[in-house]
């Protein structure tokens, strides 16, 4: 079976192919899901002529059932819980606001290390090009649309390279607009669709958020 890209800036640039219709726009931003979103997010970005950011998100698991997902807390300190899970499992509201508070503690060192001093971008009344390198299950990308709804885009566009196609088409129930460069059946895993499916470090998503930052008209702009 052959990979349908050579590596994720390969995979990004096909996906910014399919999004020709957002470029040079005022209105516009693209998010990537670290790390390896950031790499195609950049190359997206850098074709469209957009603002590029990283938009972070952890999982809240339930405690001693990791199987078990009651919500989630994002950028920016935004949440989504699933009520309806917590009020079945009876989960106290301190046990919940813990694990919260641990894991936005992640998400605001993470964030440090990743943008430094650079404010964060601007999201109400725009157009967010929410980016991945591939998505296997809707769960984790549904969580990421429903936090960041709540800065009130305009618009949320999902974009990935690789998706089971029922999957995309579940994530397009809540956007605007979803785009999938491939949806293969079978699916069987993200890195099967990679020659070069590497991890991605910490630095180089600082590295690309910096050198995106500083490129000629391609600033991010502030909230």
């Amino acid at each position: 079976m052959p990979a349908a890209f050579r590596d994720r800036h390969d995979a990004g640039r096909q996906l910014a192919d399919r999004l020709k219709s957002y470029a040079h726009r005022d209105d516009v931003v693209v998010l990537g899901l670290p790390r390896g979103g950031v790499a195609v997010a950049y190359e997206v970005a850098e074709h469209l002529g957009v603002p590029l950011d990283v938009f972070l998100i952890r999982k809240l698991e339930v405690p001693g059932h990791e199987d078990l997902v009651m919500g989630a807390v994002a950028s920016g300190g935004l949440r989504v819980i699933d009520e309806d899970l917590v009020d079945a499992l009876c989960i106290p509201v301190q046990e919940i606001e813990s694990i919260a508070d641990r894991e936005q503690g992640e998400i605001d060192r993470r964030e440090r290390l990743y943008r430094g001093e650079r404010p964060v971008p601007e999201i109400a009344g725009r157009t967010v090009i929410l980016v991945d390198d591939g998505v296997a299950t809707s769960g984790y990308m549904q969580d990421a649309v429903a936090a960041l709804r709540q800065l009130e885009p305009e618009k949320v566009v999902v974009a990935v390279p690789v998706a089971p196609r029922t999957v995309c088409e579940l994530i397009r129930l809540g956007v605007d607009e979803t785009v999938c460069v491939l949806t293969p059946e079978p699916f069987i895993a993200v890195d099967v669709w990679y020659e070069d499916f590497f991890p991605i470090e910490d630095t180089v998503v600082h590295e690309l958020l910096e050198k995106h930052a500083l490129a000629p008209g391609h600033g991010t702009t502030a909230a």
